[in-house]
C-alpha cells in the first residue's frame, strides 16, 4: 500500500437540486476524493482554508487517518462556491465563486510529501499543477483532472500538464472542449495523443469511458434511482480509483486501469445518494463490497 498525494480545493457549497437546498455543505475536490480514497490506501492533503473552516471536518479527514500536514489554515473565509442542478442534473449552474483564501493559494509540500509515489493534481490552475509536479521527486503515478475555466483561460499551460501526466480523468463536456471532436470516444485517442498514457472520460449516469494505446473500456454507471446531489461524482471517481492502483502498487496495466474504473463508478454511486460528502463520510467497506456485486450482477450476461 502506498501513499496517495492529492492537491485541490476544500469548500463549503451552497447548492439548491431538485431534491432540497443546502448551505454551505462540505466539499471541494480534495475532501471527495480524500474520503473516496482513504477507504483504499493513506491519503496526503495538500490545500488552503480559512478561518472559518470547521473542527468537525478536521476531524472527519482524520477519523480517516487522511495526513493534513499540508494543508494550510490561512485568515480570511473558505473557498465557498454556490451552484444549482435542474431537470436531469446532468450539468451544474454555478451562480457565485468566491475564491476568498483559495485565490492566494501557493501548494508547497512538506518535505515527507515530496517522495509521494501516486499523485492526483484535482481541477486547480495547471500553472500550479506543474509548480506541485516540480517538488515530486520519483512518482509512480501522476493523474490529473481540470475544468472548462482552465480550458477556455489557459489551455498552453494545460497542455504541458498533460505532458507530464499519466493518467486524465475528466468529463465528457470537458473532453470535448479541449480536444473539439464531438464524442467522447474520438476525444479519448485524440487527448492520450497529447501525453497522458490513459484517459478517462467520466459521463456522468452513463459511465464512463477508459482508453489507452490498447484499446478501450466501457462500463455505464450503477444506477441509481433517487439522485440527490451530483457534485463531486468526479472527485469520487478519482480517489477510488487512485485508491485502488495505490493499494494493490502493482502498476497500471490496462486490466489494473479498468478494475479500478469500476472501483471509482461505485464509489460515485455512493457520493449521489446524499448532499456534499455526507454520505462519502460514512461509507464503510462492507457496503463498496456488496456494491460491487450488485454492479456485477447489473454488468454481466
Amino acid at each position: 500500500m502506498s501513499n496517495i498525494l492529492v492537491v485541490g480545493s476544500l469548500a463549503y457549497d451552497t447548492l439548491t437540486t431538485p431534491k432540497g437546498h443546502v448551505d454551505r455543505a462540505l466539499g471541494g475536490s480534495a475532501n471527495y476524493f480524500s474520503l473516496a480514497a482513504s477507504l483504499y490506501s493513506h491519503v496526503r492533503v495538500v490545500g488552503v482554508v480559512g478561518e472559518d473552516y470547521r473542527e468537525e471536518d478536521f476531524e472527519m479527514l482524520r477519523k480517516r487517518k487522511v495526513d493534513l500536514k499540508g494543508l494550510q489554515k490561512k485568515a480570511g473565509k473558505t473557498f465557498h462556491w454556490t451552484g444549482q442542478y435542474k431537470d436531469d442534473m446532468s450539468e451544474a449552474i454555478t451562480l457565485a465563486t468566491d475564491l476568498n483564501v483559495f485565490a492566494d493559494f501557493n501548494p508547497e509540500l512538506p518535505a515527507e510529501y515530496k517522495d509521494s509515489e501516486y499523485v492526483f493534481l484535482a481541477n486547480i490552475d495547471p500553472i500550479l499543477q506543474l509548480r506541485v509536479l516540480e517538488q515530486i521527486s520519483k512518482p509512480k503515478l501522476v493523474g490529473s483532472d481540470t475544468m472548462n475555466f482552465w480550458i477556455s483561460s489557459k489551455l498552453p499551460e494545460l497542455k504541458k500538464v498533460l505532458a507530464k501526466v499519466d493518467v486524465l480523468l475528466i468529463n465528457e463536456g470537458e473532453a470535448d472542449g479541449i480536444t473539439k471532436t464531438g464524442n467522447a470516444i474520438a476525444a479519448a485517442k485524440t487527448l492520450v495523443e497529447m501525453g497522458p498514457k490513459a484517459v478517462v472520460i467520466k459521463r456522468g449516469e452513463y459511465g464512463f469511458v477508459l482508453y489507452t494505446k490498447e484499446g478501450y473500456f466501457i462500463l455505464p454507471a450503477f444506477p441509481i434511482d433517487n439522485v440527490v446531489d451530483p457534485t463531486g461524482a468526479g472527485d469520487t471517481f478519482a480517489g477510488a480509483f487512485f485508491g485502488y492502483l495505490a493499494k494493490r502498487d502493482k502498476g497500471y496495466d490496462l486490466h489494473s486501469l479498468k478494475q479500478a474504473c469500476i472501483q471509482g463508478c461505485l464509489t460515485a454511486s455512493f457520493t449521489v445518494e446524499a448532499f456534499g460528502v455526507e454520505r462519502l463520510a460514512t461509507l464503510t467497506w462492507p457496503e463498496v463490497e456488496h456494491r460491487q456485486a450488485e454492479y456485477h450482477n447489473v454488468t454481466t450476461l
